[in-house]
């Protein structure tokens, strides 16, 4: 996570942009910011609207239109108004409101605009002088509280569902291969003279110093974050001990890259996900440099031999890491389409990613986070094994075709997962373990296939069982909002100004 100074969210998200809402000319010019230094500078010489009209040999109703934003002028006019005014024409271009009244009244203008007050049907108020300043005060701050409370509203869990299936599809789009992090990775790399090969702890610190960063290891790092940067004073804190992750650089690289992205607050729930994807993958090409690893994948195709267990050894990274790393480099280098799952002990998709046509379970916003996975294909029937951490090959047939799949248990502080990674039977013969003789078929959605109990069963307790279902608390609750979704701003503020130096 990066951290910088608070900026004002007026405007950012669902309820409309600030952009959206202001009103500027064919050139540029935001008319409204204009229309009241026209004004201010006419009220300050004690001119009334005919003076300035004659002036500049308008009517005054031109004039008027003028001041309250509704014309568009072009720069002969404005000239020959700045000319009237005694002023340079740069004044009244300046960006700035000329008062607090006016930066308020521009403000309610803007809303007023905007699609916000035209979708609520609020009629405008009309704003002049004769309306009380305590009034339009009260009016810019209810404008922005109606657009914080739907900000927030819209921050749900179908915005989420939709959000993840637009950023899957535009992964599946580009093969999961972002060839812009793929170099900057190797600039990185490069910058330290890493040749190749597993990174160690050494060559990632190596990385934050190259960028300006020293490291802070501490034990009060905020509970919701995995890092905190410092941009102001050059630092990154990392907790202590037992991180809760599988690999300890997995949270160093993952802030370094936010940084060199330069991301910033999240302005949507898709541009989190956005943020957080790009910083994963680029973080696990910091660890398996693409030259590399796309080397030591073409003599394993070349030997028939391709494992993601020896991808994970070579470059001694977690198997979760090697199997999302393998779906980058896969098709782009390898020609092989590829899907990957990772499915929770209690059968619900967590994530996904497929350009191979393999059909995942999903809901009709085309979402497939927390949907009940077919029974009978590999990332499931793996939980049923005596030896569940020893990788498991299976064939599937499914209404979409054939796949070949390898999967293995992991544990977690949520309770274990299946990584699984799978191709079409086409691309088979390139695997070790494709001998396999582990076959099943799946007819889901077909709901005999395995989501209506036996009939025995169902006709034993089908009118005597009230199950009490144990959901994630994510799938009840809105996306926590905040800077940063899900961290509590407050606590890491107030931790940098524990940490940072005197």
């Amino acid at each position: 996570m990066t951290t910088t100074a608070p900026r004002p969210t007026h405007g950012h998200g669902p309820a409309g942009t600030a952009a959206d809402e202001r009103t500027t000319s064919a050139g540029g010019i935001d008319t409204l910011v204009l229309g009241r230094r026209v004004r201010h500078l006419r009220t300050q010489r004690g001119m009334t609207l005919d003076d300035l009209g004659r002036a500049i040999g308008r009517a005054p109703s031109q004039v008027s239109m003028l001041e309250n934003g509704h014309r568009e002028p072009k720069l002969s006019l404005l000239a020959t108004v700045a000319d009237a005014l005694g002023v340079p024409l740069a004044e009244l271009l300046r960006t700035d409101p000329p008062s607090r009244r006016a930066s308020l009244e521009v403000e309610l203008e803007r809303a007023q605009r905007g699609p916000l007050f035209s979708s609520l049907g609020i009629p405008p108020v009309k704003v002049g002088k004769s309306l009380p300043g305590d009034a339009l005060e009260a009016l810019v701050k209810l404008q922005e509280e109606v657009r914080r409370l739907l900000r927030e509203n819209a921050a749900t869990p179908e915005e989420a569902r939709r959000a993840n299936a637009e950023l899957r599809a535009r992964m599946r789009a580009q093969d999961n291969y972002f060839p812009e992090l793929e170099q900057h990775a190797r600039e990185l790399l490069a910058a330290i003279g890493h040749s190749g090969g597993p990174l160690s702890q050494r060559a990632t610190a190596e990385i934050a110093a190259h960028l300006g960063f020293s490291l802070h290891y501490v034990t009060d790092l905020p509970h919701s974050t995995r890092s905190v940067t410092d941009l102001e004073n050059g630092r990154i804190y990392l907790p202590q001990g037992n991180t809760g992750v599988n690999d300890s650089r997995s949270p160093l690289l993952q802030a370094l890259a936010s940084h060199v992205l330069g991301h910033t607050e999240p302005t949507s729930y898709g541009d989190f996900l956005r943020q957080r994807v790009e910083a994963n993958y680029m973080a696990a090409a910091l660890m398996m440099a693409e030259d590399s690893a796309v080397e030591f994948l073409q003599a394993a195709k070349a030997d028939r031999r391709i494992s993601v267990e020896d991808l994970r050894d070579a470059f001694a990274v977690p198997y979760e890491t090697a199997a999302h790393r393998f779906t980058n480099l896969a098709t782009r280098h390898l020609g092989i389409p590829v899907h990957f799952m990772k499915v929770h002990e209690g059968g619900t998709l967590h994530k996904a990613y497929e350009n191979d046509g393999v059909v995942f379970p999903s809901d009709p916003l085309g979402a497939i986070e927390g949907q009940p996975v077919c029974r009978q294909w590999t990332a499931r029937v793996v939980f049923t094994l005596p030896d569940r951490f020893s990788p498991y090959y299976q064939y599937t047939d499914t209404s979409s075709g054939t796949y070949w799949c390898t999967s293995r248990v992991q544990p977690s502080s949520q309770g274990a997962f299946s990584v699984s990674v799978g191709v079409p039977f086409s691309q088979v013969r390139w695997f070790q373990g494709r001998e396999t003789t582990e076959r099943s078929t799946s007819r889901c959605p077909d709901p005999s296939c395995c989501r209506t109990p036996p009939a025995e069963l169902a006709q034993r307790w089908d009118d005597h069982a009230i199950p009490s279902a144990r959901p994630h608390a994510s799938l009840l609750a809105a996306l926590p909002v905040g800077a940063y979704p899900g961290v509590d701003t407050t606590e890491v503020y107030r931790f940098l100004d524990r940490h940072a130096p005197r």
